[in-house]
């Protein structure tokens, strides 16, 4: 009975952090084949110790992928992903390759940052500040920057399909070859903005749309 219970929650446990593991990054990966370890361990012995054994397995399963670490300092390829930044000083802030999915940074300062190739999925930028910052390459679909100031930032490649960007200021930006299918741009201020196609210069008072 308990040896039956032992390889059927092997196999389960094996399944559902395989599911876990999908898309994630080569740290995440580490350490599951550390885990993977433990369990090969666990299975050699447990017919010498069942109840040990289905005990740590158990433990092993529900323990979860590594979390982000919100209170980590700034640093390229940090993991923020969902944490809660709202009013940071960021200002110069080396964030490049940074997982920031679904995280807030409300009313931060960005100013300056590098934020190059960082994966910004559903991020929140309400009235943040970004003039001068790098988002070059930068994955920031259906980001939400409502009222943010981008003026003078570089989004060079970067990834603002279904984005919001109602009320921004990308005055003086560099849009070029950024992708901004279903972006929300209405009242952005576009004034001296080159547009996606790295040629057209948004004229003065080009608001809402590049003119």
């Amino acid at each position: 009975m308990m040896r039956s219970m032992t390889r059927y929650s092997f196999h389960l446990c094996l399944g559902w952090r395989a599911g876990t593991t999908q898309r994630k990054g080569t740290r995440l990966l580490l350490a599951e084949r550390g885990r993977l370890l433990i369990f090969s361990f666990m299975h050699k012995f447990k017919n010498k110790f069942p109840f040990i054994a289905l005990a740590l397995l158990l433990l092993s399963c529900l323990a979860g992928p590594a979390l982000a670490a919100c209170t980590d300092p700034a640093a390229a390829a940090v993991n923020w992903r969902r944490c809660y930044l709202d009013g940071r000083d960021l200002k110069g802030a080396v964030l490049t390759d940074a997982m920031l999915r679904e995280a807030t940074f409300m009313r931060s300062d960005l100013s300056g940052a590098d934020l190059t190739g960082s994966d910004a999925y559903r991020a929140k930028f309400f009235s943040a500040k970004l003039t001068q910052t790098h988002l070059d390459r930068a994955r920031l679909i259906e980001a939400d920057f409502t009222n943010a100031d981008l003026t003078g930032a570089t989004l060079a490649g970067a990834d603002l399909r279904n984005a919001k960007l109602v009320g921004v200021k990308l005055v003086g930006a560099d849009l070029t070859g950024a992708l901004i299918g279903g972006a929300d741009l209405r009242n952005a201020d576009l004034s001296g903005a080159t547009w996606a196609d790295g040629i057209k210069v948004c004229g003065p008072g080009s608001i809402g749309q590049c003119h």
